[in-house]
């Protein structure tokens, strides 16, 4: 009796595997790319942080959040005016703080927003002083030192390992407890705890802070 029962060829199963490696080649590589997007993402938020802030400090003469005039300057009822003591907010050790908390809405940390917003430096609501989100799904903290770091930092939160590597090396020099960028894992804010390198394992993320 004949067996009509054919199987694969080679060649049909060589073109089969080129195609799947086209495929996996294809989603690694929009993998990168969405990578690279995000680091630029959160570059250019912490070069267009610096240029706020000096642009706000050279016409007012106050850092934003501290400016102890902004009620009287923008008479709008919302707004709150720091202390103008040359500092914004207490010192701090990166952790982040919850500005859509009303316990948190009046500190220094989260009016810094509002103040940039009302004087145009920072697009958005300028009745918020909820912090603007980062390309990381995290958001932006502006606060008075951090991990050591001296004078006025802004942090970036949920970063994972590989893009605050990046970020780190873009700025400064690629360690996370050196130099004027500094990060550590989200769940552990301590100085002490600051690690050596970064972890790329595609989990733990990183508060990495700048300091301006």
């Amino acid at each position: 009796m004949k067996n009509n029962q054919g199987g694969f060829t080679l060649v049909e199963i060589a073109i089969v595997l080129v195609i799947i490696g086209l495929l996996l080649g294809g989603v690694l590589k929009g993998q990168e790319l969405i990578t690279q997007a995000k680091i630029k993402n959160v570059a250019n938020d912490l070069n267009g942080m610096s240029a706020a802030v000096y642009g706000y400090q050279d016409r007012f003469k106050r850092f934003p959040g501290d400016d102890n005039q902004a009620a009287e300057r923008w008479q709008n009822p919302s707004t709150v005016s720091g202390n103008g003591n040359g500092v914004v907010g207490a010192a701090g050790v990166g952790a982040i703080i919850d500005c859509s908390a009303a316990a948190n809405a009046d500190s220094e940390n989260c009016r810094f927003w509002q103040h940039l917003r009302l004087s145009g430096f920072v697009g958005g609501d300028a009745t918020s002083v909820l912090a603007p989100q980062n390309a990381g799904g995290g958001v932006l903290q502006a606060q008075d030192g951090a991990y050591g770091l001296a004078g006025l930092t802004i942090c970036s939160s949920n970063l994972l390992g590989k893009i605050a590597s990046a970020i780190d090396s873009q700025f400064d020099d690629g360690r996370p407890n050196t130099g004027q960028v500094r990060g550590a894992v989200a769940l552990n804010t301590a100085v002490a705890a600051l690690p050596a390198t970064y972890v790329d394992d595609g989990s733990t993320v990183y508060i990495v802070c700048k300091s301006l």
